[in-house]
Protein backbone atom coordinates (compact mmCIF):
# COMPACT_ATOMS: atom_id res chain seq x y z
CA UNK A 1 0.00 0.00 0.00
CA UNK A 2 0.90 3.69 -0.08
CA UNK A 3 0.79 4.25 3.66
CA UNK A 4 2.18 0.97 5.05
CA UNK A 5 3.39 -2.24 3.63
CA UNK A 6 2.63 -5.37 5.89
CA UNK A 7 4.41 -9.15 5.44
CA UNK A 8 3.10 -11.96 7.71
CA UNK A 9 2.84 -15.44 8.38
CA UNK A 10 -0.95 -16.02 7.98
CA UNK A 11 -3.35 -19.08 7.00
CA UNK A 12 -6.20 -19.31 4.06
CA UNK A 13 -5.55 -18.01 0.89
CA UNK A 14 -6.92 -20.64 -1.02
CA UNK A 15 -9.07 -22.56 1.24
CA UNK A 16 -10.38 -21.93 4.92
CA UNK A 17 -8.54 -23.52 7.95
CA UNK A 18 -10.95 -25.94 9.59
CA UNK A 19 -11.50 -28.78 11.78
CA UNK A 20 -14.54 -30.75 12.16
CA UNK A 21 -16.99 -33.79 12.41
CA UNK A 22 -19.76 -34.37 10.86
CA UNK A 23 -22.36 -37.44 11.03
CA UNK A 24 -25.76 -39.04 9.37
CA UNK A 25 -28.03 -41.92 10.65
CA UNK A 26 -29.96 -44.07 8.55
CA UNK A 27 -33.48 -43.78 10.24
CA UNK A 28 -35.21 -45.78 7.54
CA UNK A 29 -37.70 -45.00 5.00
CA UNK A 30 -35.65 -42.47 3.40
CA UNK A 31 -35.00 -40.84 5.95
CA UNK A 32 -31.96 -39.18 7.75
CA UNK A 33 -30.62 -37.49 10.87
CA UNK A 34 -27.67 -35.53 10.62
CA UNK A 35 -24.94 -33.10 12.47
CA UNK A 36 -22.11 -30.97 11.31
CA UNK A 37 -20.04 -29.84 13.75
CA UNK A 38 -17.35 -27.51 11.73
CA UNK A 39 -14.68 -24.97 13.85
CA UNK A 40 -11.74 -22.50 11.58
CA UNK A 41 -8.67 -22.89 12.98
CA UNK A 42 -6.20 -19.63 12.52
CA UNK A 43 -3.12 -22.49 12.17
CA UNK A 44 -0.35 -19.50 12.26
CA UNK A 45 -0.88 -19.29 16.39
CA UNK A 46 -3.43 -22.02 17.03
CA UNK A 47 -6.00 -19.99 17.95
CA UNK A 48 -9.87 -20.69 17.00
CA UNK A 49 -11.36 -18.50 14.70
CA UNK A 50 -13.72 -16.05 16.21
CA UNK A 51 -17.68 -16.34 16.05
CA UNK A 52 -20.36 -13.62 16.18
CA UNK A 53 -22.92 -15.06 18.66
CA UNK A 54 -26.75 -13.66 17.25
CA UNK A 55 -25.91 -11.71 13.91
CA UNK A 56 -24.81 -8.58 15.44
CA UNK A 57 -21.58 -7.02 15.96
CA UNK A 58 -19.38 -7.65 19.24
CA UNK A 59 -18.28 -5.67 21.49
CA UNK A 60 -15.38 -2.97 19.75
CA UNK A 61 -17.69 -3.10 16.59
CA UNK A 62 -16.32 -6.11 14.94
CA UNK A 63 -18.24 -8.83 13.00
CA UNK A 64 -16.75 -11.30 15.31
CA UNK A 65 -15.46 -12.48 18.29
CA UNK A 66 -12.39 -11.76 20.12
CA UNK A 67 -9.85 -14.23 20.27
CA UNK A 68 -10.63 -16.79 21.71
CA UNK A 69 -10.66 -21.02 21.73
CA UNK A 70 -11.41 -23.61 19.50
CA UNK A 71 -15.33 -22.82 18.55
CA UNK A 72 -17.89 -24.35 15.79
CA UNK A 73 -17.74 -21.04 14.29
CA UNK A 74 -17.84 -22.04 10.63
CA UNK A 75 -20.64 -24.24 11.04
CA UNK A 76 -22.86 -26.19 14.04
CA UNK A 77 -26.13 -27.56 12.17
CA UNK A 78 -28.36 -30.57 12.96
CA UNK A 79 -30.72 -32.11 10.15
CA UNK A 80 -33.46 -33.89 9.03
CA UNK A 81 -33.37 -35.20 5.20
CA UNK A 82 -35.60 -37.16 2.98
CA UNK A 83 -36.61 -37.06 -0.68
CA UNK A 84 -38.69 -34.08 0.18
CA UNK A 85 -35.13 -31.91 0.71
CA UNK A 86 -33.74 -31.23 4.42
CA UNK A 87 -34.55 -29.23 7.33
CA UNK A 88 -31.26 -27.68 8.85
CA UNK A 89 -31.50 -25.78 12.46
CA UNK A 90 -27.82 -24.17 13.51
CA UNK A 91 -25.03 -21.79 12.54
CA UNK A 92 -24.58 -21.83 8.90
CA UNK A 93 -23.19 -19.90 5.36
CA UNK A 94 -25.95 -17.69 4.65
CA UNK A 95 -27.14 -18.31 0.54
CA UNK A 96 -26.45 -15.31 -0.24
CA UNK A 97 -22.67 -16.31 0.14
CA UNK A 98 -22.32 -19.44 -1.73
CA UNK A 99 -22.63 -17.43 -5.12
CA UNK A 100 -19.18 -15.65 -4.03
CA UNK A 101 -18.04 -18.95 -2.68
CA UNK A 102 -18.80 -21.00 -5.84
CA UNK A 103 -18.40 -18.88 -8.59
CA UNK A 104 -14.96 -16.75 -7.61
CA UNK A 105 -12.05 -18.73 -8.61
CA UNK A 106 -10.35 -17.69 -5.67
CA UNK A 107 -13.30 -19.12 -3.43
CA UNK A 108 -14.05 -15.45 -2.04
CA UNK A 109 -10.56 -15.65 -0.09
CA UNK A 110 -7.15 -14.77 -0.21
CA UNK A 111 -5.84 -11.40 -1.97
CA UNK A 112 -7.74 -12.13 -5.48
CA UNK A 113 -11.07 -12.11 -3.62
CA UNK A 114 -13.55 -10.53 -5.47
CA UNK A 115 -14.36 -7.13 -4.24
CA UNK A 116 -17.75 -7.23 -4.26
CA UNK A 117 -17.47 -9.80 -1.57
CA UNK A 118 -14.30 -8.07 0.56
CA UNK A 119 -16.04 -4.94 0.28
CA UNK A 120 -19.05 -6.54 2.50
CA UNK A 121 -17.26 -9.19 4.25
CA UNK A 122 -17.04 -7.80 7.59
CA UNK A 123 -20.63 -7.21 8.29
CA UNK A 124 -21.68 -10.22 10.67
CA UNK A 125 -24.30 -11.77 8.34
CA UNK A 126 -22.01 -11.34 5.19
CA UNK A 127 -21.18 -14.86 5.22
CA UNK A 128 -22.38 -16.89 8.26
CA UNK A 129 -25.59 -16.80 10.36
CA UNK A 130 -26.81 -17.86 13.96
CA UNK A 131 -29.81 -19.72 15.43
CA UNK A 132 -30.75 -20.10 11.46
CA UNK A 133 -34.00 -22.32 10.14
CA UNK A 134 -33.19 -23.24 6.89
CA UNK A 135 -34.66 -25.83 4.07
CA UNK A 136 -32.93 -26.74 1.42
CA UNK A 137 -34.33 -28.70 -1.79
CA UNK A 138 -34.12 -32.01 -2.73
CA UNK A 139 -31.83 -32.94 -5.37
CA UNK A 140 -33.51 -34.86 -8.11
CA UNK A 141 -35.24 -31.79 -9.14
CA UNK A 142 -34.01 -31.87 -13.05
CA UNK A 143 -30.81 -29.58 -11.92
CA UNK A 144 -32.41 -26.65 -10.13
CA UNK A 145 -31.64 -26.61 -6.46
CA UNK A 146 -32.57 -23.83 -3.80
CA UNK A 147 -32.27 -22.71 0.17
CA UNK A 148 -34.35 -20.61 2.02
CA UNK A 149 -33.34 -19.34 5.66
CA UNK A 150 -34.98 -18.10 8.45
CA UNK A 151 -32.41 -16.61 11.18
CA UNK A 152 -33.00 -14.87 14.15
CA UNK A 153 -30.91 -12.08 16.43
CA UNK A 154 -32.29 -13.17 19.98
CA UNK A 155 -33.14 -9.78 21.30
CA UNK A 156 -35.61 -9.13 23.72
CA UNK A 157 -38.60 -7.82 21.60
CA UNK A 158 -38.93 -4.85 24.05
CA UNK A 159 -35.32 -3.72 23.36
CA UNK A 160 -34.34 -0.06 23.70
CA UNK A 161 -33.31 1.86 21.09
CA UNK A 162 -35.31 -0.34 18.65
CA UNK A 163 -32.27 -3.05 18.66
CA UNK A 164 -35.30 -6.15 19.27
CA UNK A 165 -35.25 -6.90 15.95
CA UNK A 166 -31.65 -6.17 15.26
CA UNK A 167 -29.56 -9.56 13.62
CA UNK A 168 -32.88 -10.96 12.45
CA UNK A 169 -33.29 -11.84 9.04
CA UNK A 170 -34.23 -14.11 5.80
CA UNK A 171 -32.43 -15.58 2.67
CA UNK A 172 -33.47 -17.12 -0.24
CA UNK A 173 -31.14 -18.85 -2.93
CA UNK A 174 -32.34 -20.27 -6.18
CA UNK A 175 -30.32 -22.26 -8.99
CA UNK A 176 -30.03 -24.39 -12.34
CA UNK A 177 -26.94 -26.75 -13.04
CA UNK A 178 -26.91 -28.90 -15.65
CA UNK A 179 -23.78 -30.06 -17.89
CA UNK A 180 -21.58 -27.06 -18.46
CA UNK A 181 -24.18 -24.71 -17.18
CA UNK A 182 -24.48 -23.29 -13.71
CA UNK A 183 -26.46 -19.95 -12.39
CA UNK A 184 -27.96 -19.24 -9.33
CA UNK A 185 -29.79 -16.19 -7.54
CA UNK A 186 -29.70 -15.20 -4.08
CA UNK A 187 -30.60 -12.35 -1.58
CA UNK A 188 -30.65 -11.83 2.13
CA UNK A 189 -31.82 -9.11 4.19
CA UNK A 190 -30.54 -8.41 8.10
CA UNK A 191 -32.50 -6.17 10.15
CA UNK A 192 -30.72 -3.88 12.23
CA UNK A 193 -32.42 -0.40 13.77
CA UNK A 194 -28.94 1.67 12.27
CA UNK A 195 -29.96 0.45 8.67
CA UNK A 196 -30.60 -2.89 7.41
CA UNK A 197 -28.53 -4.96 5.54
CA UNK A 198 -28.85 -6.09 2.07
CA UNK A 199 -27.01 -8.32 -0.53
CA UNK A 200 -28.53 -9.73 -3.56
CA UNK A 201 -26.58 -11.04 -6.19
CA UNK A 202 -26.91 -13.13 -9.46
CA UNK A 203 -24.01 -15.76 -10.21
CA UNK A 204 -23.46 -18.19 -13.59
CA UNK A 205 -20.51 -20.56 -14.58
CA UNK A 206 -20.29 -22.50 -17.93
CA UNK A 207 -17.81 -25.06 -18.15
CA UNK A 208 -15.72 -25.50 -21.92
CA UNK A 209 -14.02 -28.27 -20.81
CA UNK A 210 -10.96 -28.10 -19.23
CA UNK A 211 -11.67 -24.20 -19.10
CA UNK A 212 -14.15 -22.86 -16.86
CA UNK A 213 -15.88 -18.97 -17.35
CA UNK A 214 -17.31 -17.31 -14.05
CA UNK A 215 -18.77 -14.31 -13.36
CA UNK A 216 -21.20 -12.97 -10.91
CA UNK A 217 -23.27 -9.57 -10.22
CA UNK A 218 -23.88 -8.18 -6.89
CA UNK A 219 -25.81 -5.49 -4.67
CA UNK A 220 -25.74 -4.28 -1.37
CA UNK A 221 -26.71 -1.74 0.84
CA UNK A 222 -25.51 -0.94 4.25
CA UNK A 223 -28.18 1.56 6.30
CA UNK A 224 -28.29 4.54 3.66
CA UNK A 225 -24.86 3.57 1.59
CA UNK A 226 -25.47 1.47 -1.65
CA UNK A 227 -22.62 -0.44 -3.53
CA UNK A 228 -22.60 -2.29 -6.79
CA UNK A 229 -19.93 -4.45 -8.39
CA UNK A 230 -19.20 -7.60 -10.87
CA UNK A 231 -16.61 -10.22 -11.44
CA UNK A 232 -15.61 -12.31 -14.34
CA UNK A 233 -12.95 -14.62 -14.03
CA UNK A 234 -11.38 -17.84 -15.08
CA UNK A 235 -10.35 -21.60 -13.68
CA UNK A 236 -8.06 -23.50 -16.59
CA UNK A 237 -7.25 -27.00 -15.66
CA UNK A 238 -3.32 -27.58 -16.68
CA UNK A 239 -2.38 -31.04 -16.36
CA UNK A 240 -1.61 -31.55 -12.67
CA UNK A 241 -2.53 -27.38 -11.94
CA UNK A 242 -4.65 -25.20 -12.29
CA UNK A 243 -4.47 -20.95 -13.68
CA UNK A 244 -6.90 -18.53 -12.38
CA UNK A 245 -7.56 -15.05 -12.85
CA UNK A 246 -10.50 -12.69 -12.34
CA UNK A 247 -11.07 -8.75 -12.82
CA UNK A 248 -13.62 -7.50 -10.14
CA UNK A 249 -15.41 -3.95 -9.01
CA UNK A 250 -16.96 -2.65 -6.90
CA UNK A 251 -18.41 1.24 -6.09
CA UNK A 252 -20.51 2.91 -3.42
CA UNK A 253 -22.98 5.08 -3.35
CA UNK A 254 -23.66 7.09 -0.48
CA UNK A 255 -25.38 10.46 -0.67
CA UNK A 256 -22.63 13.46 -0.30
CA UNK A 257 -20.11 10.78 -1.27
CA UNK A 258 -17.94 10.36 -4.49
CA UNK A 259 -18.79 7.30 -5.46
CA UNK A 260 -15.69 5.68 -4.34
CA UNK A 261 -14.38 2.47 -6.22
CA UNK A 262 -12.23 0.27 -6.09
CA UNK A 263 -11.12 -2.32 -9.75
CA UNK A 264 -8.97 -5.87 -8.80
CA UNK A 265 -7.09 -7.54 -11.35
CA UNK A 266 -5.75 -10.94 -10.00
CA UNK A 267 -3.98 -14.05 -10.96
CA UNK A 268 -3.34 -16.93 -9.44
CA UNK A 269 -1.69 -20.59 -9.99
CA UNK A 270 -2.24 -24.06 -8.48
CA UNK A 271 -0.04 -26.77 -8.86
CA UNK A 272 -1.64 -30.32 -7.01
CA UNK A 273 1.14 -32.27 -5.55
CA UNK A 274 -1.38 -35.06 -4.99
CA UNK A 275 -5.05 -34.79 -3.94
CA UNK A 276 -4.40 -33.70 -0.67
CA UNK A 277 -1.58 -31.69 -0.49
CA UNK A 278 -1.51 -28.27 -3.61
CA UNK A 279 0.64 -25.93 -3.31
CA UNK A 280 -0.52 -22.05 -4.80
CA UNK A 281 0.37 -18.46 -5.17
CA UNK A 282 -2.12 -15.27 -6.28
CA UNK A 283 -0.85 -12.15 -6.90
CA UNK A 284 -3.57 -9.20 -7.01
CA UNK A 285 -3.72 -5.46 -7.37
CA UNK A 286 -6.62 -3.05 -6.86
CA UNK A 287 -6.56 0.26 -8.10
CA UNK A 288 -8.94 2.86 -5.93
CA UNK A 289 -11.13 5.60 -7.55
CA UNK A 290 -13.26 8.42 -5.60
CA UNK A 291 -12.14 8.34 -2.65
CA UNK A 292 -11.49 4.75 -2.14
CA UNK A 293 -9.15 3.03 0.11
CA UNK A 294 -9.08 -0.93 -0.33
CA UNK A 295 -5.90 -2.15 -0.05
CA UNK A 296 -4.86 -5.96 0.00
CA UNK A 297 -3.15 -8.69 3.28
CA UNK A 298 -3.18 -5.73 5.99
CA UNK A 299 -1.33 -2.93 4.04
CA UNK A 300 -3.11 0.65 3.78
CA UNK A 301 -3.24 3.21 1.35
CA UNK A 302 -4.43 6.63 0.87
CA UNK A 303 -7.33 7.48 -1.34
CA UNK A 304 -7.35 7.11 -5.31
CA UNK A 305 -3.56 4.88 -4.31
CA UNK A 306 -2.80 1.40 -5.38
CA UNK A 307 -1.96 -1.88 -3.59
CA UNK A 308 -0.67 -4.98 -4.42
CA UNK A 309 -0.95 -8.21 -2.75
CA UNK A 310 0.83 -11.70 -2.78
CA UNK A 311 0.16 -15.02 -1.78
CA UNK A 312 2.41 -18.17 -1.59
CA UNK A 313 0.70 -20.79 0.52
CA UNK A 314 0.75 -24.75 0.76
CA UNK A 315 -3.10 -26.48 1.29
CA UNK A 316 -3.13 -29.65 2.97
CA UNK A 317 -5.97 -31.53 3.48
CA UNK A 318 -6.80 -35.13 5.69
Amino acid sequence: GSTADRVQLTNSGMSSSQFGVRGLEDLGGGLSALFWLEAGIVNDDGRGAATSTNNQPASGGTASGASQGLTFNRRSTVSLADSWGELRLGRDFVPTFYNYNQFDPFSALGAGASTAFSSISTNPTATRVSNSVGYLLPSKLGGFYGQAMYFLGENARNAPGGTGDDGSGAALRIGYASGPVNVALASTRTEYAAGDFVVTNLAARYDFGALSLRGHLARSKVGATEGHGGMVGIVWALGHGQLKASYSTYMTDAVGATDPRANKTAVGYVYGFSKRTALYTTYARVKNRGGSTMALNGSTTAANSSSSGLDIGLRHAF
